[in-house]
Formats: C-alpha cells, structure tokens, sequence
C-alpha cells in the first residue's frame, strides 16, 4: 500500500508517495521572507525552490514532479535537485586506482560511471539528523562496497535558508578507509517559473572562470586545462546562453550537444567570491552561485526533450533548465596533478555552496 504525503506551499500541493519498506519524508525550511524550500529524504532532493520574482511573485524555480514515486530510479533516470554522493560527474570507464588497488565502478552512463553509480545517493533515501524552521541536516550512511567505492562512509548535507534569501548547502563526510568523495547539489534551474515557455537560452550567464576541462564525445575529460580566451566557453563577461551554443561547428559544444563542461574557477576556493550569476530577465530573478569548491559544472538541459513531465503536467523540453553543480573536476581520481578527491580515516571532507537569490529590480 502507497503512502501519500502532502506538502501545501501556499495554494499549490504536491502528492507525495513511498515504495513499499521505505519510509519517505518532506521537510519543508523558509525565512519568512518570501523564500521556502522544499527537501525529500529520498536522495535528499530539493523539489520546490519559491523565492519572489521582481514584482514579489511567489516563484518556483527549479524542475521536478508533483508525485514522489516520479523520482524513483525504476521510472525515471533523473538526478532532479539531489545530494549526488560518492562522486559527482563522471569517472573514466569507471574504473580508479587508490593505493595500489584498481575498483570497478558500475557502467551506468556507457562507457563512464556517472554521479556515484547505478545506485548512487540520488536513490538512496537519507536519513533525518536534525530540523529547524531554517534548516534541516541529512545523514547517508553507506557501507563499504556501495556502488563499489571502498570504505564505509557518513556523510551529511546541511541546507539551510538564510534572512537575505539564499540556500546555502554544506557537506561533510567521514570514512574509516581509504575512499574517493566529490559531492554536489543537481538542481535544474528555471529562474522564470515557466519551464513550458522559456528557455534558459535566453538567460544570461557569467563564470568567474578562465579556463575549462574540454571533453571527447563521450563527455569524458582528457586532463587537458584550457583557456577560455577567444572560445566560446568565455563567459566572464555576462552573456545570453543561447549565443553560442547551438554552434556545432565548435568542436566542444558539437561533444556535449551545447555546454555540459566544468570551469576552472578563479576564485581561489574563497566563498566570499561570486563564480557564478545566472539572470532571468522575463522574471527578473538573479541567482548568484558561491563556493570554496575548485570547479563548477555547467549542464544546460541538452538532453531534456520532453518527454520526461513534470510539475502541473508541464512536459520539460529541450534546455528549459541549467545546472550548476560545484564541484572538483569530473574524473579527478585518475588525473593525479588535479586537485584531490581522496578521503582517509582521520579527514573530513567538506564542500560548501551558496545560491543566492535576487531580482534586477534589487540591484
């Protein structure tokens, strides 16, 4: 027998249900200042994101469905507004060598093994450690051979709505082997609230970011660091994102059917630094992205096509959202001189990000 859950946001409710033996829960965090998110245990996803639009609006900004059993692996294979955990993006072929010993890591992207595996965090239900009227802390214990990451692992991540309007997102995790460990928040983002009518195309963008990881046609980094200088992938001046990016005589976009890349950040790990601004201008609403995180993930819906159908039966169409998942660079277990994702007994890992929320009429 189902379970149905309800979250009322206002007018709106969202019918929520479990799968038989798993108990499934909906945490609901504001600031009384306009802004409420709301957060399922089930991959410690993020699926109602309302902040006020330039005229005060009420406004979701971020994809998902209006039924829990939507997000379940077996129906739909969508990373939509998850705590991705072991290891955000890609790793190569799946396989890593960590101390001598080489691991095989499920195929679940061909040929790669993508955000933690076939059943990475995403489809594991976390589990409550605490709740405030702000906040609220999940815990994943995973156990050793997980997905076949090596060592037994706790992780929590930590959201938390603060009085000026953004979410901000912290992450630590313990092991008691040695393991690897890249974590990030997959949100899809629609800043108008109308995925059936507006193209993040027509947003614009700007990266604190100098250089990019290019890949091959598998979406795979060779470990090559490039310029951004006189490419396509410059957008340290704020751009519309549509400029460029059906371009497929670039080689680069041609790969990732438009930009699916991670930037090399400039901002030294410093979260006081903006390395991302995204701006809506049909609604107005900014949304400035901070992190002490190395690099950031830039996915803008490419293989969205509508035939996966969202909240209020709005079918999610190519490039109606963008991702901006701040992490360390895709396959950096087995590029040795990028920045390390290695985890030891005795270490904590921790990652931090900040989405800030604002309109242009703020600014």
């Amino acid at each position: 027998m189902k379970t149905i859950l309800k979250l009322f946001i206002g007018a709106a409710a969202m019918a929520l249900s479990s799968c038989a033996g798993s108990e499934v829960d909906l945490y609901t965090i504001t600031n009384g200042n306009g802004m409420t998110v709301a957060i399922t245990n089930y991959g410690g996803r993020v699926v109602k994101l309302i902040v006020p639009d330039k005229n005060g609006n009420p406004t979701d900004v971020v994809l998902g469905f209006d039924d829990l059993t939507d997000y379940y692996y077996e129906n739909n294979l969508t990373d939509f507004g998850a705590a991705i955990g072991r290891y955000a993006n890609r790793i190569d072929h799946g396989r890593f060598i960590l101390d001598g010993v080489e691991y095989q890591l499920p195929i679940n992207n061909d040929p790669h093994s993508l955000h933690g595996g076939t059943t990475g965090w995403q489809y594991q239900f976390y589990k409550l450690e605490k709740k405030s009227k702000d906040s609220v802390t999940l815990r994943m214990d995973s156990p050793d051979g997980d997905n076949n990451y090596p060592g037994n692992v706790t992780a929590y991540v930590t959201y938390t709505v603060t009085p000026d309007n953004a979410l901000d997102i912290s992450y630590s995790a313990t092991t008691d082997a040695p393991t690897i460990i890249n974590m990030t928040n997959h949100s899809y983002f629609n800043l108008s609230g109308d995925p059936a009518n507006h193209s993040i195309c027509d947003d614009i963008l700007y990266l604190n970011a100098s250089n990019f990881t290019p890949v091959d046609n598998t979406f795979m980094t060779s470990g090559e660091i490039a310029s951004v200088d006189s490419t396509l992938f410059d957008f340290r001046t704020p751009s519309y994102i549509g400029t460029h990016i059906n371009n497929m005589d670039d080689v680069q976009i041609s790969n990732a059917n438009g930009y699916d890349h991670n930037w090399v950040l400039d901002t030294k790990g410093d979260i006081t630094v903006p390395a991302a601004e995204l701006i809506c201008e049909k609604s107005g609403i900014t949304l400035t992205v901070y992190t002490d995180e190395p690099g950031i993930q830039v996915y803008t819906g490419n293989f969205l096509d509508g035939t996966v159908v969202g909240k209020g039966g709005v079918p999610y169409g190519f490039r109606t959202a963008i991702c901006l998942e701040t992490q360390h660079y895709p396959d950096s277990p087995n590029k040795t001189d990028w920045p390390s994702v290695v985890l030891r007994p005795g270490q904590t890992y921790s990652s931090h990000c900040i989405f800030a929320f604002g309109n242009t009429d703020a600014q």
